[in-house]
């Protein structure tokens, strides 16, 4: 699946799925290497988070180092119903992962190192919600606009997208 597929926010009935445990195992990986990039400062180590962040937009959640292990080693070990969920949602929180990375990478090479930090410190703390509290920001996002998005276009006039719902 595209990221572009997943950027038109359109019901689609075939929509794949995917074991929900697997992007909150990924969510834990990048907590912990967020981590360390703000405790060494370590650009080498964000371009690794970035890289991961792309495989994860741009091809999907299933192409990450971190479903890779999640697959061969974790998901074997675990029991019970698999709980799934819609891929287009963890697909679009990369991109957003991706985003915040980028922004940190650039602001990092160009000497605002302590900008940087504080774009990796959001990253992380999203990466944290949904490590420990399975609150994924990026997959909120996602819902939000989709709701927007479906509550403009089902407006008969112009006049009437200034009136916006409750979300």
């Amino acid at each position: 699946m595209s990221i572009t597929k997943v950027l038109t926010f359109t019901k689609d009935s075939q929509a794949k799925l995917i074991d929900a445990r697997g992007p909150r195992f990924g969510a834990i990986m990048t907590t912990a290497l967020l981590t360390v990039v703000i405790a060494t400062e370590s650009l080498a180590l964000l371009l690794i988070q970035l890289t991961i962040f792309a495989l994860g937009a741009f091809l999907g959640p299933h192409a990450s180092p971190y479903a890779w292990i999640y697959k061969k080693v974790i998901k074997p070990r675990l029991r019970g119903d698999i709980p799934t969920e819609d891929i287009r949602l963890p697909q679009f929180a990369q991109l957003v992962g991706f985003l915040f990375t980028v922004a940190a990478t650039t602001a990092f090479l160009t000497g605002a190192t302590t900008l940087a930090m504080i774009i990796t410190g959001f990253a992380l703390a999203a990466a944290l919600l949904n490590a420990a509290f399975n609150i994924c920001l990026g997959c909120e996002m996602y819902l939000l606009l989709t709701r927007l998005r479906s509550a403009l276009s089902s407006r008969s006039n112009p006049e009437e997208s200034y009136r916006l719902p409750n979300l």
